[in-house]
């Protein structure tokens, strides 16, 4: 049986993203798993042996490819390899996407309106999607992404929530073999209180709730944030209703080993989930390990 193909967008050529996913690559585990696509800037081609499928989408000067020195042309080179990789998913030359960290700012400073790569996949393809935070000892789905917190509330719907939820039934229930149960957040400190604290529980996410179990859903809550991620029993992922009210669990729990996952795509992407890391680039002795687990969750995926 062939490996699945993993396409692999190198991210920030000044950061770690190339040089973790070199040291990725050489890992028997990974290599086990899945077949390597790997597109990035031509300079970053020696890293790999020659027995890796390396596409060359840029050619940047040596100036603006310097480990921690982050340029508008290595900006738009980030870009171009992510843009490049979809390209390839949609033309059903790779099975999953994994993308190495890019940098928000230096891509937009060339030019390019960017707010992640969840957003620019969502758009590319004309897809719903939710941002999964896969972990070994938590799992966080998100109901709003990179959204200002003063404009959660209203971005918070009956409909809305609903098709989230679906979206994560639909993908986890491939991964698991069974429908999930998904322990929903409140917004509110302790829920709301029944009201008293807010009414975003009362309104919109209990009926969202009533509406998703008629659909044949499992779910439980609404949960207050800290007492369900602090006990962590009872279900196979949690839907957070904002960025933080997540993240800051999941990657306190496991920051090296949890996996940024898109749900809702037509093919599978996953990314490591931490930053470019300008310093360790520097030094050339930033951690693999995230990668890894990004990979192998990538091949998983695809089953």
């Amino acid at each position: 049986m062939a490996l699945p193909r993993i396409g692999i967008s190198l991210g920030d050529p000044s950061g770690i993203g190339p040089l973790v996913t070199a040291k990725a690559l050489r890992r028997p585990q990974v290599r086990r798993a899945l077949t390597p696509v790997v597109f990035g800037d031509e300079g970053d081609r020696h890293r790999f042996p020659a027995t890796v499928e390396f596409i060359g989408v840029s050619k940047l000067a040596e100036k603006d490819r310097r480990p921690g020195v982050p340029s508008r042309h290595g900006g738009r080179a980030q870009f171009e390899a992510i843009d490049a990789l979809i390209t390839a998913a949609k033309a059903g030359e790779v099975d999953a996407l994994c993308t190495a960290p890019v940098s928000k700012e230096w891509i937009s400073r060339a030019g390019v309106p960017f707010m992640g790569h969840t957003e620019v996949l969502a758009e590319a393809f004309d897809a719903e999607v939710v941002m999964l935070m896969k972990g070994p000892r938590l799992s966080v789905a998100l109901a709003t992404n990179h959204l200002p917190l003063a404009r959660v509330p209203k971005a918070l719907t009956v409909k809305g929530l609903v098709r989230t939820l679906a979206i994560v039934d639909a993908g986890l229930s491939a991964v698991l073999g069974r429908r999930p149960t998904i322990a929903v957040c409140g917004l509110n400190p302790h829920a709301g209180e029944g009201g008293l604290l807010g009414r975003e529980e009362v309104d919109v996410i209990v009926p969202a709730m009533k509406a998703a179990r008629r659909r044949g859903l499992s779910l439980t809550g609404p949960h207050g944030a800290d007492g369900l991620f602090a006990h962590r029993t009872g279900f196979d992922v949690a839907l957070a209703m904002f960025h933080d009210q997540g993240l800051v669990a999941t990657k306190t729990l496991d920051f090296v080993h949890t996996v940024n996952v898109t749900l809702g795509l037509p093919v599978p992407r996953t990314s490591p989930d931490h930053g470019t890391a300008y310093a360790l680039a520097t030094s050339g002795e930033a951690d693999e390990t995230p990668m890894v687990s990004a990979l192998l969750e990538a091949a998983r995926f695809v089953g």
